[in-house]
C-alpha cells in the first residue's frame, strides 16, 4: 500500500448488530466520497467479506434513506477472525482453526485498499489489532450494546439498547404487579453490567445484579420477602446474562465450537427464579430479553453519537491518522490506539456513582 495519498478505502461492521451501524456507514461513505475523494467499498459480513473477498462499491445513493435503519446493510458476522478462523473440521469431528491473515492481506491488496474502517466491538477491534500488526492501515468505530469497549465512555448502540431493555422492563412491571409475582428479567451485556444497571434504574427495578457484583440469595430472597410483607406483592429483578451467584460460575447457554469466542451465556434468570421459588415460596418468572435489544431503530442519541464518530473516522482517513479508535471521553470525540483496545472489556467499577444511585433509593444490588 502506498505510503503517499490514499484513494480507496473499505468498510466493514464486525461482531453482534446493534443500532446505528447504518449510521456511521453513512456519514463514513458520503464524508469520503464527497470530501476526500475516495472511493469506498462495503466489506460483506465483517471480517468473513475480507477472508472470502466479498466486497462492493459504495456510492451516494447506496447509503442514502439508512439513517434510521437498524441492522446494518452490509452483513456482521461474529465467527470470523482471521488470525483464528475455522476451516472445517478434523477426523474426531472437532473444528480446525488455522491463521488466514495472509489470504486477508492479499485480498486487501487484490482490491487496493489502502485504509480499512472497522466498526465494531472488543472482537472486532482485537481483529484489527491482528491487522494492524501486519501492516494495514485501519480505523475503528466503537460499537455495541454492552458498553464494555476500553477507553470510551459510551459505544453507540447501547443508548438504544438501554431505551429498548427499560421499555420491556416497564411492561413486564405491569404484568408483576398484577399477578403479584417475582419475575426476574434477564439483559445481554456479557462480563459488563452496564445495560443491565442503566436499564435496572431507569425502570425502578427493584433488584439489580450484575456480574461486577456476585449475587447473594440470602439478600436477594430477604427482598422479596420484605416486599411481600411490606404490602408489596411483586419484585421485578433486572439481571445481567453474565451474572453469577457468590461462590458459583456463570451460566452458559451453548458452545459454539466454530466461533473464537465460543462461550454464550445465558440462562441465569431461570436459575435465580427457580431459586427465590424454591427459598420464599412466592411465585417467580424468567423472562430472557436476548437479541430483542439488539433490534430496531437507533434513537436520536445514538443516530448523533454515530454521525459523530463516523466523521471523527473520515477526520483521520484525512489525517493519515492510521491505526486509531474514535472514543467519547468526557464529552467530546478524540481517538485512542486501537491496540489498547484489543482483547479487554470495560466493566463496571464497585465505586460507580451509579452502584450508589442505585443503593440511595434502595435498590437491591444482590450483595
Amino acid at each position: 500500500m502506498s505510503q503517499d495519498r490514499i484513494k480507496r478505502i473499505g468498510v466493514l461492521t464486525g461482531g453482534g448488530d446493534c443500532p446505528g451501524l447504518n449510521a456511521v456507514i453513512r456519514v463514513v461513505t458520503k464524508a469520503a466520497i464527497t470530501q476526500l475523494g475516495l472511493d469506498v467499498y462495503g466489506i460483506e459480513d465483517g471480517f468473513l467479506g475480507l477472508i472470502r473477498n466479498r466486497m462492493r462499491r459504495l456510492g451516494m445513493d447506496d447509503v442514502s434513506d439508512i439513517l434510521t435503519r437498524g441492522g446494518t446493510i452490509l452483513g456482521t458476522s461474529n465467527k470470523a477472525n482471521p488470525a483464528h478462523f475455522a476451516v472445517g473440521k478434523d477426523t474426531e469431528g472437532k473444528t480446525v482453526f488455522e491463521d488466514v491473515t495472509d489470504r486477508v492481506i492479499e485480498h486487501i491488496e487484490e482490491r487496493e485498499l489502502d485504509a480499512i474502517v472497522c466498526i465494531g466491538g472488543d472482537g472486532t477491534m482485537s481483529g484489527a489489532a491482528d491487522l494492524v500488526r501486519r501492516g494495514v492501515r485501519c480505523v475503528g468505530v466503537p460499537k455495541t450494546i454492552d458498553n464494555d469497549l476500553m477507553h470510551t465512555d459510551l459505544t453507540f448502540g447501547f443508548t438504544t439498547a438501554v431505551q429498548t431493555a427499560t421499555e420491556c422492563l416497564d411492561r413486564i412491571h405491569s404484568t408483576a404487579s398484577s399477578h403479584h409475582r417475582v419475575m426476574v428479567v434477564e439483559l445481554m451485556g456479557r462480563n459488563a453490567g452496564w445495560l443491565t444497571l442503566q436499564a435496572g434504574l431507569a425502570s425502578g427495578s427493584d433488584v439489580i445484579v450484575i456480574p461486577e457484583i456476585p449475587y447473594n440469595l440470602d439478600s436477594v430472597c430477604a427482598t422479596c420477602v420484605r416486599r411481600s410483607q411490606k404490602g408489596k406483592r411483586f419484585t421485578l429483578i433486572a439481571v445481567s446474562e453474565g451474572a453469577s451467584q457468590k461462590g458459583g460460575e456463570q451460566v452458559v447457554d451453548k458452545i459454539v465450537h466454530d466461533s473464537p469466542d465460543p462461550v454464550r451465556l445465558g440462562g441465569v434468570s431461570t436459575v435465580l427464579a427457580e431459586q427465590i421459588s424454591k427459598e420464599t415460596h412466592l411465585e417467580s418468572r424468567a423472562t430472557i430479553l436476548g437479541h430483542v435489544q439488539r433490534g430496531g431503530t437507533p434513537i436520536a442519541f445514538d443516530r448523533v453519537l454515530a454521525t459523530h464518530f463516523g466523521f471523527k473516522a473520515a477526520e483521520m482517513l484525512a489525517e493519515h491518522k492510521w491505526n486509531q479508535m474514535a472514543v467519547y471521553r468526557n464529552g467530546a470525540v478524540d481517538s485512542v490506539p486501537i491496540e489498547s483496545v484489543a482483547n479487554q472489556q470495560r466493566t463496571v467499577p464497585l465505586d460507580d456513582p451509579l452502584i450508589a444511585m442505585a443503593r440511595a433509593v434502595g435498590t437491591c444490588m444482590g450483595d
